[in-house]
């Protein structure tokens, strides 16, 4: 069930559109900034309050790949795997990342303090490699500045 104030979020971006389900994406992301995540009974309430299907607020959610249908941790790391990263040594970052924090890609740490994430591009090909953590963006990633980074997320 949608709490009163997410309600009146999503009636307030409701008003700045010509029709209601053009406000489905900013609902997600009310939903979302309340709760971490969007569940199958929040889909239901957004679509219900909106005027269409379950599927169609589903569709939405499911195409952006920054809404999340399952619990993610408090820190959600995006790690870019576009051409330009891979050739600068994604892999081994990926490498580097997944053993210290004992998770691999969809996958969230016990603490529940970071979740991990590909992401296709950062937009940030000549600085690559790059990654996101929250959203704070990063880039000319080495081990180093990985630990670095890990640590401040606590």
């Amino acid at each position: 069930m949608l709490t009163e104030e997410e309600k009146k979020e999503i009636e307030e971006e409701i008003k700045q559109y010509p029709y209601p389900v053009v406000a489905c994406i900013d609902a997600l992301k009310i939903v979302q900034h309340h709760r971490g995540w969007v569940s199958d009974e929040s889909v239901k309430d957004i679509a219900q309050l909106l005027s269409i299907s379950n599927e169609e607020v589903d569709s939405v959610a499911t195409f952006y790949s920054r809404i999340y249908r399952k619990p993610v941790g408090r820190n959600i790391i995006l790690i870019c795997d576009s051409v330009s990263c891979m050739i600068m040594g994604y892999e081994s970052l990926y490498e580097y990342i997944s053993k210290k924090l004992g998770i691999s890609f969809g996958c969230t740490t016990s603490d529940e303090r970071f979740t991990l994430l590909p992401i296709s591009c950062l937009g940030d090909c000549d600085n690559a490699p790059a990654m996101m953590i929250n959203n704070d963006h990063f880039n000319r990633l080495s081990i180093e500045k990985i630990d670095e980074l890990l640590e401040r997320y606590r």
